[in-house]
């Protein structure tokens, strides 16, 4: 069946950097956009980035453009979400989601897969 793993969270004081990876199992994701959400506490999930595989298009939230990025090994079925500069604000769980529905990538409701999600910290 198809799996989402992440990993690679962690605490990091603001202004640092951090990188979480997704590794995928189950079957080929080039079809596929990968994206990344996060929940703070007390907050609705958000979208951060998203990725098309198979020509490594991607998006960004206004809130983390410039200072995330988003990538793809496709031989490795793993996406990574490379954070500099980051802000306490920053802090929350981190899932991995994967989808094929044609519709906004920012939508959490199009997804079809998600991962069990990774800590981010960032203390100021």
């Amino acid at each position: 069946q198809v799996q989402l793993v992440e990993s690679g969270g962690g605490l990091v004081q603001a202004g640092g950097s951090l990188s979480v990876s997704c590794a995928a199992s189950g079957r080929t994701f080039v079809s596929y956009v990968m994206g990344w959400f996060r929940q703070a506490p007390g907050k609705e999930r958000e979208f951060v980035a998203a990725i098309r595989l198979r020509d490594a298009n991607t998006d960004y939230a206004e809130s983390v453009k410039g200072r995330f990025t988003m990538s793809g090994d496709n031989a490795k079925n793993t996406v990574f979400l490379q954070m500099n500069s980051l802000k306490p604000e920053d802090t929350a769980v981190y899932y991995c989601a994967a989808r094929q529905r044609v519709g906004s990538w920012r939508n959490d409701q199009g997804y079809d897969y998600w991962g069990q999600g990774t800590q981010v910290t960032v203390s100021s």
